[in-house]
This record gives C-alpha cells, structure tokens and sequence, in this order.
C-alpha cells in the first residue's frame, strides 16, 4: 500500500468515525470535534505534500493539530453559542452595525463587526465582517463575508 494509500485510509476512517459519532445524539462534544478536528486537519495535511515522507509528516502532524484544536473548541463551544453566534452574525450583516453576543450557560461570548460593503461583478452586495469570540477565556478572530439575497435576506458565504 502507498504512502497517500495509507493517508487516504486513515482519513476515511476518521470520517467514517465522525459520521457514527455524530448520529449518536449522546456523543460527546468534545470527541465530535476532535475527530472532525484531525479528520480535517489530515486533510489539509495530505494537500500541504503529496510526494512522500513529507507528506506523511504533514498529514499526521495535520491530524494531530486538527484533533486538538477540534477538541478544544467541541468541549468550550456548545448548541447556544452556535446560535447566537449565528444570530450576530445575521444582525450585523442586516443593520450593517456591531453586534454583541453572550451565552450565560457557557460565559462565552463574542462580537460581530461588519466592515466593508462592496458590490459583485453581477451586483449582487456583499459584506465582509470580522468576529471576536471568547470561548473558554480564549479569544479568538474570525473573518468571513455574506452577500445578500434577492429576498433582501443576507446569506454567510465564508
């Protein structure tokens, strides 16, 4: 078996892991994220070097890194926070103003700023944003863009 053979494999099995886990309504967060954590992490791993030893380096180390990361923020990031987070996302992009989140259950919370509007080639409007969240005393960045719908609703595009 090759090299990427072997990656692929292991890849899949952790997918196929995540794809079980998740339809136990009992799994853990923590073990959700970390498994879809170091299933994405290979992934990104077996796209960095695909020509041998260095590849099988980059997809483990990917694993490994995605594995933690995912874990971390599985166990921090619950339902609610997703939702509000979610919830900002959508105000900011509307009113084209700051909005602020807070899940009490958890203490996490964050902003959400939009920052420049611009229009597409097809002149569909579009916004970028940037998000601060704090999820277990962590802050975090983010960035991402939502481009508005014919309905005048707006959609998260990145």
């Amino acid at each position: 078996m090759s090299l990427f053979a072997s990656a692929r494999t292991v890849f899949l099995v952790a997918a196929s892991s995540l794809a079980l886990a998740g339809c136990n309504q009992g799994a853990q967060k923590e073990t959700v994220g970390t498994l879809f954590g170091a299933a994405l992490g290979g992934w990104v791993g077996s796209k960095i070097d695909n020509d041998g030893i260095g590849g099988a380096a980059a997809i483990a180390t990917g694993t490994v890194v995605g594995g933690l990361v995912g874990g971390s923020i599985g166990r921090s990031m619950d339902d609610v926070d997703r939702l509000k987070l979610a919830q900002a996302q959508q105000a900011a992009v509307f009113t084209n103003q700051q909005q602020q989140w807070y899940n009490p259950n958890t203490g996490n919370y964050g902003t959400v700023t939009p920052s420049q509007q611009f229009q597409t080639a097809s002149g569909q409007y579009c916004r970028e944003y940037q998000q601060t969240i704090v999820v277990a005393g962590q802050q975090q960045q983010g960035y991402g863009r939502a481009c508005q719908q014919p309905d005048g609703s707006w959609r998260i595009v990145s």
